[in-house]
């Protein structure tokens, strides 16, 4: 795999009001796209209008990252949805940022579900299936995790799909990411190691110590962690060695 297939997204526009959370302009220059909340687990109109603009600027992508309607818990704690509730959801979400793109003569580039919502899809082919028919009706791209129900529903209803590395959380031995309530610091150079050996094809490591194979396309970096930039710039190296 090519350094120059691979392509580095973070999650953004994730502050509330005057309340604002990560460090996006600072990334900004550092990533290829970005997965923009749209105000259900953050984010917010002025937020959202202001990312897609700082993005523009920047000429980097820019995707919806739907979230489940849970501010208090940051779209981190698990809801019951039907089918339908989670095509709803998305949709929903979706539709909000292509009106702030089309102000900015921007296209969708892809749906990223956040946080809780991205695990239960994962584990819910049902689910999934529903949300890929937002994916079809806007002719975008899935970012997800190979080898879950991101993939294999995709590959079913014929929606592109684009899986995941990621670098500052932690798999479990079954290949899926543990999602944490709060973010905690990534080591950097833990960071360029995990990359430099799922880019060489090697396994890398689970919290347990189990060896797991990670197939990709794109590296995610969140934004909200206090050393993202350093994380960004370690992910970046390794893909340039």
């Amino acid at each position: 795999m090519a350094e120059s297939d691979i392509f580095i997204n973070a999650d953004m526009g994730e502050g509330l009001g005057l309340h604002s959370f990560g460090h996006d302009e600072t990334l900004m220059s550092s990533v290829d796209a970005i997965n923009l909340a749209c105000g259900f687990h953050a984010g917010d109109p002025h937020i959202m209008a202001a990312t897609v603009e700082l993005a523009a600027s920047y000429d980097v992508r820019v995707g919806a990252h739907p979230g489940l309607p849970d501010l208090a818990g940051f779209g981190r704690r698990r809801m019951l949805l039907t089918p339908t509730e989670a095509a709803d959801l998305v949709r929903y979400q979706v539709g909000a940022l292509t009106g702030f793109l089309g102000a900015f003569a921007m296209p969708l580039n892809h749906i990223k579900p956040h946080g809780a919502f991205y695990g239960m899809l994962a584990a819910d082919e049902e689910l999934m299936a529903a949300v890929a028919e937002v994916n079809l009706q806007y002719g975008v791209p899935f970012f997800g995790l190979a080898g879950t129900a991101h993939e294999t529903v995709c590959r079913r209803r014929g929606v592109e799909f684009i899986p995941e590395l990621y670098v500052d959380l932690n798999y479990s031995a079954a290949g899926e990411l543990i999602i944490q309530r709060k973010p905690e610091m990534a080591d950097p150079e833990a960071v360029r190691e995990r990359v430099s050996q799922a880019v060489s094809g090697q396994p890398i490591r689970a919290v347990d110590g189990t060896e797991i194979t990670i197939e990709f396309q794109s590296v995610c970096v969140h934004s909200d962690a206090p050393n993202s930039p350093e994380v960004a710039a370690a992910v970046r190296q390794a893909l340039a060695a």
